[in-house]
């Protein structure tokens, strides 16, 4: 029986949010001691979800983990001991099995001395038939670029059944790049000051992050089910290194071991060791399949890059034109990997086997097709850098014999992609593709050669900002609609503001629906508006 869960239940659980004072981290975090981060839960299934704390005491600390059908924990029961590990900065997780499907539950972990957690909400997964379901979708939190308000809004949405985690959770870059000095928020100090290489570095900086209040509140409230993108390891990672890493910062295998560490202690996600399937499947009722892959650090080849192709050439548009037919639609370029794929393939023929109405796929990375429009080289202030003007002629440059904007995207893996959709295509899919990297909103119908495949709904950034930063001499509306004219897979697009995703499943319709913040300069959960767009089941095209 599915137990309905209104908005005065949630604040029950208590507020720490909006009303909080923002702590500077380098006070909140030296010498903590007892439960120093709150609570989170994960990975839910029909039977099961995994509960996450953080308890700092004297070595390894003992907990008793709590779990109630209310928030009162009348009727509670004990549902199990946890060690919070010294050598795993003192998180400690379970996973709880033998629950109910399609239930709410509430949970605390107790410390030896008596003192206990806060009192989180979670959730199972619904089995069988299913009438609606509905997906929170968030990604790239720069927190000194602003309030996380996002989060905050959608730890009130009542309409909320789960949180998919697009990446980006956090940034790696030293105080005073991205965002710049100028650029940084007072008061939203991250830590430590300097770039996140070593262990030691990754750790703080979570612990920093996991400090914000509202934080801390969609991880109270909402199960999770979170991977990472690019910067939780360094800018533009790849297989085989990243733009933001270079020799004097040591081996890049041995970054990406302990950024994997350190993501897995401090996220509501499975412990696994390094290198094994990093992939996952997850089944709500027969409503839909979330399939979750990792497209960085596993198979990713690196990504090319324009400036290198035309270095020295004397003649562009001929060395565009032999990149374009060569280099770029190179089949050997992974994006996820054979394994990956071979794994998404059978997962997906089986979902609609089973008769599954959505196959719904997390992943990174904007999916759909974008090229710069010819009028964007007029889109700059007027005090933009010669060399930004030349990037952008270069780039409708590239738009004109069919080459994208940005190759860190699927757009940068054309033969990639095509193998993706067709796989979804071979399995007679219903494909909602969810992304997040880009910092902006979009809504794209996905096809190939063989016809449509599915669409996706790009999310747009808690904090980050979008490509409107860089284009700052145009008109967002303006701009959008050039975006879109230019792009026939485009349907529609927001490059001005910052929020979150819910996506609402039925057995017949899905729809997404892009929620404006009105600021991030200042805490609030106030909307300046928001935007739908929706696919029936069966079309894998977007409503007109």
């Amino acid at each position: 029986m599915t137990m309905d869960i209104d908005r005065r239940q949630l604040m029950a659980l208590g507020t720490f949010g909006l009303g909080a004072l923002s702590v500077p981290a380098s006070a909140a975090l030296i010498g903590a001691k007892g439960f120093t981060h709150g609570i989170a839960s994960g990975e839910p299934s029909q039977g099961s979800v995994l509960l996450w704390t953080r308890y700092v005491g004297n070595g390894d600390v003992k907990l008793t983990l709590e779990i109630s059908a209310n928030s009162g924990f009348s009727g509670s029961r004990i549902a199990g001991e946890v060690d919070a590990l010294a050598d795993r900065d003192h998180i400690a997780k379970i996973t709880v099995q033998g629950l109910d499907p399609d239930r709410w539950y509430y949970y605390r972990f107790v410390a030896p001395d008596g003192s206990k957690s806060t009192i989180g909400r979670t959730r199972t997964l619904p089995e069988g038939p299913t009438p609606k379901f509905t997906i929170g979708v968030v990604g790239c939190a720069n927190l000194p670029f602003g309030y996380f308000n996002a989060y905050a809004h959608a730890a009130q949405n009542a309409e909320l059944d789960l949180m998919v985690h697009t990446g980006d959770y956090l940034y790696e870059y030293p105080v005073g790049t991205y965002p710049s000095k100028d650029q940084a928020h007072t008061g939203r100090m991250i830590q430590p000051s300097h770039e996140m290489i070593q262990l030691a570095d990754y750790r703080l900086r979570y612990a920093a992050y996991r400090k914000d209040p509202d934080l801390q509140r969609i991880h109270q409230v909402l199960p999770m089910i979170a991977m990472w993108d690019d910067h939780e390891f360094a800018n533009d990672a790849y297989r085989d290194g990243a733009e933001n890493h270079d020799a004097s910062e040591g081996d890049w295998e041995a970054r990406k071991r302990v950024a994997e560490r350190v993501y897995r202690e401090w996220m509501p996600v499975s412990d696994k060791d390094y290198g094994s399937p990093r992939w996952s499947e997850y089944q709500i009722g027969d409503l839909a399949t979330l399939f979750l892959t990792e497209s960085r650090i596993g198979s990713r080849t690196k990504q090319l890059d324009l400036a290198a192709v035309l270095k020295g050439q004397q003649d562009v548009k001929k060395a565009l034109e032999a990149f374009r037919d060569d280099v770029w639609q190179d089949p050997a370029r992974e994006m996820i990997g054979g394994e990956q794929e071979a794994w998404l393939a059978s997962a997906m023929r089986k979902s609609k086997a089973d008769g599954t109405r959505w196959q719904v796929w997390s992943q990174q990375c904007v999916m759909g097709e974008l090229k710069l429009p010819q009028e964007a080289t007029n889109w700059v202030a007027d005090d933009t850098p010669a060399v930004a003007r030349e990037l952008l002629a270069v780039g409708a440059m590239a738009a004109k014999i069919g080459l994208p904007i940005n190759f860190d995207a699927w757009d940068g893996y054309p033969m990639a992609r095509q193998r993706a959709l067709k796989i979804a295509q071979q399995a007679e899919a219903d494909l909602i593709v969810l992304s997040g990297d880009s910092h902006n909103a979009w809504a794209f119908d996905l096809a190939t050669d063989d016809g449509a495949a599915g669409v996706e709904f790009g999310g747009h950034s808690v904090t980050s900002p979008g490509i409107e930063s860089y284009l700052s001499g145009a008109n967002p509306d303006t701009a959008a609609r050039s975006l879109i004219d230019t792009n026939p897979a485009l349907q529609w697009t927001d490059t001005a503001h910052r929020g979150y995703m819910t996506v609402a499943l039925t057995p017949e319709k899905a729809t997404s629906t892009w929620h404006f913040m009105d600021t991030v300069r200042a805490r609030s959960i106030a909307l300046m508006g928001s935007k739908s767009q929706a696919v029936l089941r069966g079309t894998n095209r977007l409503q007109a």
